[in-house]
């Protein structure tokens, strides 16, 4: 059998999906994006539990259309042996494998790492769990939010005098997908391309939610190491910038970061106030990093008699680099996302018209695209099972009885 032609740079690679949630989910969907034919199995009793997500059109979940946009779907037991022998066959000429079942469930279904690739060596297997596939961790399930947690990331979040902060988004989880994504690409670079023309050979990506989202903590592995400095919370600021914060104007909030001197002084010109050029609490970046509250104060004192619009004006007319904070309302109305068509239109069967995030990044000459939305459940079993595995229509049939599909 062969993959389904689809427009972008990854058309010809094809991949296997047989993840739940957001971590797997959000990376397929990338993939997708940009080309590679995507066949999220799901059980046949429910499918991914995104199906049931908020919010709902109709009784439809928005998260499933938009996470599971561009994939075919099929349902499989994975469980049962006929499930698992299916699976075999479906990914006999398949580049990537996707699945985040508990560290040791695949196995109990032989279809662990070996299984797969004694069906086919070049498999690209992403494993993705809490904790990873070894270490004493490994066997606890994992979510997104521990992640947050054990990673120093909520610690961080937030203000001087609140607790712990998560994020208001799956971060760990949309975090763990990218660094999943570039893995991917590394192990099929490695595999095709690589030194003396590729190994031919595939492997295993051991993805945990925690480890992804610890390696963005630049510089403080080394900065606890040599000096024993443990960051706390310190709200909008930055360590190593001021001024940078949100401030409030006369009908919103206006975002300024200034951390190179001569943005500074253009932000002081801006604010009528060049003379805080020669104060010594904020002479360089770093004296400016310790008095960043008085400095604030003298910038929000400003942008509070002005509206959004108007801070934003007189700023980059001082060449300071400004913008509004924007709710989705007002990134809909934006003209800059609309010259840059970052929201496109697809056309539904159960919802009709839908709006939707273009694929990131763009292409030149192999750009993604979005042909659908999330399918519905199994929708295509016939098209993957019947035509692409030529599984007769008796046993196709007494499968679909079974439960098996």
């Amino acid at each position: 059998m062969t993959a389904r032609e689809r427009q972008g740079p990854l058309d010809g690679l094809r991949v296997v999906d047989c993840s739940g949630m957001i971590a797997g989910g959000f990376a397929t969907t990338q993939l997708a994006d940009f080309g590679a034919d995507v066949i999220k199995v799901e059980h046949p009793e429910g499918g991914d539990p995104l199906r049931e997500w908020p919010p709902y059109d109709e009784g439809t979940s928005l998260w499933w259309k938009s996470i599971g946009r561009n994939k075919r779907c099929v349902t499989l037991d994975l469980s049962t042996a006929e499930g698992s022998a299916l699976l075999l066959d479906l990914i006999a000429d398949a580049d990537v494998l996707f699945e985040n079942f508990r560290p040791g469930t695949m196995e109990k279904w032989g279809l662990g790492p070996e299984d797969l690739h004694e069906e086919n060596p070049g498999l690209i297997v992403v494993r993705q769990s809490g904790y990873g596939q070894t270490g004493p961790k490994s066997d606890k399930p994992g979510f997104g939010t521990v992640a947050e947690g054990i990673t120093n990331w909520a610690h961080v979040n937030g203000f001087p005098d609140s607790k712990p902060l998560l994020p208001p988004i799956s971060l760990a989880d949309l975090t763990a997908a990218n660094f999943a994504v570039q893995g991917v690409m590394f192990a099929i670079f490695e595999r095709d391309i690589g030194r003396g023309g590729g190994s031919g050979e595939g492997q295993v990506i051991d993805m945990s939610l925690y480890e992804p989202l610890f390696r963005l903590f630049l510089s403080e592995v080394e900065a606890y190491d040599r000096l024993g400095e443990v960051r706390e919370r310190i709200g909008n600021h930055h360590e190593n910038a001021a001024p940078r914060n949100v401030y409030e104007t006369e009908d919103g909030y206006m975002a300024l970061s200034a951390s190179a001197q001569s943005i500074f002084e253009n932000v002081a010109d801006a604010v009528g106030r060049p003379d805080i050029v020669d104060d010594p609490r904020f002479a360089d970046n770093e004296r400016r990093v310790e008095h960043a509250d008085e400095l604030d104060e003298i910038i929000e004192a400003w942008t509070r008699e002005r509206t959004t619009e108007e801070a934003i004006a007189a700023m980059e007319d001082a060449d300071a680099i400004v913008g509004p904070v924007y709710d989705m309302a007002d990134i809909f109305e934006d003209e800059q996302y609309a010259a840059r068509d970052n929201i496109v239109k697809v056309e539904d069967e159960d919802l009709g018209s839908l709006k939707t995030a273009a694929p990131v990044p763009r292409f030149t000459r192999t750009p993604g695209t979005v042909d659908h939305a999330g399918p519905r459940h199994g929708q295509h079993n016939d098209e993957v099972f019947r035509e692409e595995l030529d599984l007769d229509a008796a046993a196709y049939e007494r499968l679909r009885e079974e439960g098996v599909i």
